[in-house]
C-alpha cells in the first residue's frame, strides 16, 4: 500500500493493530508511546512527533523509504 496521507498511515496502523487482536493499549505499551499518542495517530493527527510515528511503524512491519 503506497501511503500518501497521514489518514493512509492511520488506517494502515488501526488496520494492523486490529488484524494482531490488540487493544490500543497493548499497542502502546508495546512501542512504549501513550495510549492518547496512539488514539491520536489513529484518528490521523497531523501535528505528532515523527520519531514517535516511525516507531510505531516499526513496531508493526511497516517500511517507509523513498524512491
Amino acid at each position: 500500500m503506497e501511503i500518501f496521507t497521514v489518514k493512509d498511515l492511520s488506517k494502515l496502523i488501526k488496520e494492523k493493530r486490529l488484524a494482531l487482536g490488540m487493544t490500543q493499549s497493548d499497542a502502546s505499551a508495546l512501542c512504549n508511546v501513550g495510549i492518547r499518542f496512539l488514539s491520536e495517530l489513529e484518528n490521523g493527527k497531523p501535528t505528532l512527533q515523527i520519531d514517535k510515528v516511525l516507531k510505531v511503524a516499526n513496531f508493526f512491519d511497516i517500511k517507509i523509504f523513498a524512491e
